[in-house]
Formats: structure tokens, C-alpha cells, sequence
């Protein structure tokens, strides 16, 4: 029932165009005409000035309506009107209950007596003549939709045999059937049903076949959506697998060890060891508070410094309170601190890893910067590039990467290093992006 209104009001005119107003002259003037007629008391006057109106709106409104401009402009925006209402309905992909909204604000706008789509093996949506025969889920029956699905062509049938249809046995006459496809294969069709084929104008083939094509344009960006978060889940996958084998034996020898010299430390590692990998593999939502982030780094650090020694490593956290509360990828920063404890550490002294976060005019600005072996100019031009597979080039290639495709244009990953003197990674993360994640 509510569907049904919505459709009624989305056809409604959204502002009072002349052919609105000259058909309400026309019938007020064609009211005062008859009520002037019927009174037994007329005024002249009044009654030839009704004419006058009359005669001028209605010879206004057949000008109107009969210029070719103004059709081709009603017709044009009914048309976007409709294209966008279907855009809406699809949503994120063609499924039983964007098909059946599509049938229903289809049907109206054709010559149509029925609406059907498909995919490959059943029907997902259906609207007018024996809807209820027609069931979501019912298997496709008609020999010439199997056509279509098989070789992907348009056809314009003029008799039920063509159809699939015995002769004089159903009330469906004409069709036309429309292949839905994502790129070369068809996943299923776009039909419309009529009672003659006298109805099939070229105005009703050039509504099957637009549509068609704008579903399957559609159905294509929902699977390249799909495909895309996909492609970034499994980087995810992949960066928490890089992770797991050298900090695994490290971290469990280091804890061994400890329960030997220091038995409360191994206890306290080991519950610290737990939450840090239940948060590893539970981490692989689109996104997380930066907070949580900082504070798994912080997790996995505790265990690096059991290692070597508060003598050889010291992280410094400086991180703006509204920083901490922004939402961003997962493991964004313990790749890039575990770079630097393994690729930066001297041979001697201690290394210094500083994290900040803060605000800078329009971006946020997240640092990690260490004071430790740093790198030649080359090396440091090297990482990003697409070939670099190798040490830090795969784990600050992947957030470079990922921090790109979750927060778009201007979003970008900087290194800069001196070597002997240390190395910073600067993720600069543009703030109307940051914004449209938080809402």
C-alpha cells in the first residue's frame, strides 16, 4: 500500500508549469460559463470576459502541449524522473526486492501490460497482467528469455509462439526482451509484455532497451563495488599474515625465556600477548577508532621492548584528544612502528620511535618518526613504488594503499629519511574525508 502512494506522488509534477496554470484557467472560465448559463439572472459582462479567458487558455494550452520543444522536454524529464527513481531503487545491487519495485515503476510509464526481470534461472520481480501467477523465485518458463540469457540479444516478439506461449491461449500477445549483463555475461533480462503487438513503437523499444542498459551499468558498479571491498578485505587478510610468523616465535621465545628470569612479567606478557592477538584477528572491520589503534601499537611494543631492553627502545605517543576519536582502517600504525624497530634499530645506543596525531588546517596529519639508521634518498623514493616487495616497501605500500582507497583524493602516505639520522612516515588524511567516514 505505501509503495503504491510513493509511486503516485513520485509522478506528480514538482513545480506549477504554464500548461498547469492555462488548464486551471480553462476550467475556472469553463465554471463561471456553465453557472452563468444555468442562472436565470446572466451578467453579460461577466460571461464574455469567461469566453475571452476561456478561448485564450485553452488556445494557449493546445499550443503548448502540441509544441514539439515542449513534448520533447515533458517527455525527456518524465523520463530522468523515472531513470532516477530506478537508480534508487536498485540501491546496491539487483536483488527480488529492488526487482519488484523496478517492475512497479515501470509498468505505468509503458504501453507495457506487464514487467518482469530475471536472472539466470528464476524471476526476481514482476508487475500487472497475472502478477500473482508470477511469483518472486518461480522458475523462468518462456523459450525466448532462455534465448536471450544464452547469446545476450535483444528480441522483439509479435506472437506468443515467439514468446513461448500456446496460440489464443494467454492474454500476453508481444514482448520485449532485454539482456542484463555485466560485461560480456548476461545475468539475466528485462521484459516487457504487451496485449498487441501494435503497441510496440519504436518509443517502446528505445524505454526496454535504455533501461536494460542502465541496470546492467548499475548491476556492473554494484560488482565493482563488491569486488573492490573484497580486494580490500584480503589485503587486510595479507597484512595480518605478515605479521603473525616473525612476531609470533619472537614474542613466545622472549616470554619463555622470562618465565625462567622473571615469572610475573611472562604472566603479565602472556594475558598481554592474548588480547593483543584476539584484537588482530577481531580487527577486520571496515574501521576502527584511531585510539584502539595507538593503543594495539602500544600492546605490540610492550613485547619488542621485553626483547631489547628499555635501554635499546622507547615509543613517545602524542595524539590529539579529537584525533584519537577519528575512525580509520585497522593496522595503520603497527606496520609502520614494527618497520621501524626491525629496519631502523642501530647497532648500537637506542631507538627512539615518536607517534603523533594531530590536526593541521584542513587534514590530519599522523607521524611516525624515528631517529634511527634512515636511508639513502633512493631507498626512501623506492618504497612506494609498485615494484618494492621486499622490507618496508610491502607493509607502508599496503597502508599507503589502503588509507588511499578508504579516504580518496588528496589522501597520501609521505617518507621522508636521512641516513644515519632516522626516517618519517607521514600519513596525510584529507578532513572532509575523515568526515564523511565518521557520519
Amino acid at each position: 500500500m505505501n509503495v503504491d502512494i510513493e509511486d503516485r506522488r513520485g509522478n506528480l509534477p514538482r513545480f506549477f508549469t504554464l500548461e498547469m496554470l492555462m488548464s486551471v484557467l480553462v476550467a475556472l472560465a469553463g465554471l463561471v460559463i456553465i453557472w452563468n448559463l444555468v442562472t436565470p439572472e446572466a451578467n453579460v459582462l461577466v460571461l464574455f470576459i469567461a469566453g475571452v479567458v476561456f478561448t485564450l487558455a485553452i488556445t494557449v494550452l493546445i499550443r503548448l502541449l502540441m509544441d514539439p520543444d515542449s513534448v520533447r522536454a515533458r517527455q525527456s524529464n518524465a523520463v530522468l524522473q523515472l531513470a532516477s527513481q530506478t537508480l534508487e531503487a536498485m540501491g546496491e545491487g539487483l536483488d527480488a526486492k529492488s526487482s519488484q519495485r523496478i517492475c512497479s515503476l515501470l509498468l505505468p510509464s509503458t504501453a507495457a501490460i506487464a514487467v518482469a526481470i530475471t536472472d539466470d534461472h528464476s524471476i526476481l520481480g514482476y508487475a500487472g497482467y497475472e502478477e500473482s501467477h508470477n511469483p518472486t523465485g518461480a522458475i523462468i518458463r518462456t523459450q525466448a528469455t532462455y534465448a536471450t540469457l544464452a547469446d545476450g540479444k535483444t528480441r522483439v516478439l509479435f506472437t506468443p509462439e515467439e514468446i513461448g506461449f500456446p496460440n489464443g491461449a494467454h492474454g500476453i500477445n508481444a514482448a520485449i526482451i532485454v539482456p542484463l549483463a555485466v560485461g560480456k555475461d548476461v545475468k539475466g533480462t528485462l521484459k516487457f509484455y504487451y496485449r498487441s503487438a501494435n503497441h510496440i513503437s519504436e518509443t517502446q523499444k528505445s524505454i526496454a532497451v535504455g533501461f536494460g542498459q542502465l541496470l546492467s551499468t548499475q548491476m556492473a558498479a554494484s560488482a565493482l563495488e563488491e569486488q573492490t571491498a573484497l580486494a580490500t578485505k584480503m589485503e587486510l587478510k595479507m597484512l595480518q599474515s605478515q605479521i603473525n610468523p616473525h612476531f609470533l616465535f619472537n614474542t613466545i621465545n622472549t616470554i619463555a625465556s622470562l618465565t625462567r628470569t622473571d615469572p610475573a612479567q611472562a604472566r603479565t606478557l602472556l594475558r598481554e600477548f592474548a588480547k593483543f592477538y584476539r584484537s588482530t584477528l577481531e580487527d577486520s572491520r571496515d574501521l576502527i577508532e584511531f585510539q584502539r589503534e595507538v593503543e594495539q601499537t602500544q600492546r605490540y611494543f610492550m613485547f619488542e621492548l621485553a626483547r631489547f631492553g628499555e635501554d635499546r627502545l622507547e615509543l613517545i605517543c602524542d595524539i590529539q584528544s579529537e584525533v584519537n576519536e577519528m575512525m580509520v582502517p585497522p593496522f595503520l600504525l603497527q606496520p609502520l612502528v614494527e618497520n621501524a624497530v626491525r629496519h631502523a634499530m642501530p647497532s648500537e645506543g637506542k631507538l627512539t620511535i615518536r607517534v603523533t596525531g594531530m590536526r593541521t588546517g584542513d587534514d590530519v596529519i599522523v607521524s611516525v618518526i624515528d631517529d634511527g639508521n634512515g636511508m639513502t634518498q633512493e631507498a626512501c623514493q623506492n618504497i612506494l613504488h609498485p615494484s618494492s616487495t621486499q622490507g618496508m616497501g610491502i607493509a607502508v605500500g599496503n597502508v599507503h594503499d589502503r588509507i588511499c582507497g578508504y579516504f580518496g583524493p588528496g589522501t597520501r602516505l609521505e617518507v621522508e629519511s636521512e641516513l644515519g639520522k632516522g626516517t618519517t612516515v607521514r600519513l596525510v588524511l584529507v578532513d572532509g574525508a575523515i568526515r564523511q567516514w565518521r557520519e
